[in-house]
């Protein structure tokens, strides 16, 4: 049986238990995201989800996290723009390792999750 893949549904990275608050305010207004309501079955949990195009980013909650090469990439227009107002933003961005066809960077969100931001070359 040959698996038939539709699209990536979501991503989930972590927080720590409580700082829904802190994450709140980056991903709305610093990244702009869209808070979307989670399942309340799943509100116990604790955590948020925001609508990131056509995928959901889901941020969990557990008692610690650790830095790892764990990271949605999104893929961006006008990159140079988005990185100018993210450095404005105080966040500390990245050059990664460029990759033919593609420019990216990337930079931590206040609980040292690894987020990657693309844009593919015209």
């Amino acid at each position: 049986m040959k698996i038939e893949f539709k699209r990536l549904h979501h991503v989930q990275i972590c927080i720590p238990t409580g700082e829904e608050e802190k994450a709140r305010r980056f991903y709305s207004e610093v990244l702009g995201m869209t808070e979307i309501e989670k399942p309340e079955a799943l509100k116990r949990n604790g955590g948020l989800w925001f609508q990131v195009a056509d995928i959901e980013l889901h941020i969990g909650t557990e008692p610690y996290t650790e830095k790892s090469k764990r990271h949605p990439a999104f893929e961006v227009t006008e990159l140079d723009n988005v990185k100018a107002h993210l450095v404005a933003s105080g966040v500390s961005v990245k050059e990664e390792t460029q990759i033919p066809g593609i420019k990216r960077f990337s930079f931590l969100d206040p609980f040292h999750n690894r987020i990657e931001l693309l844009e593919k070359n015209r």
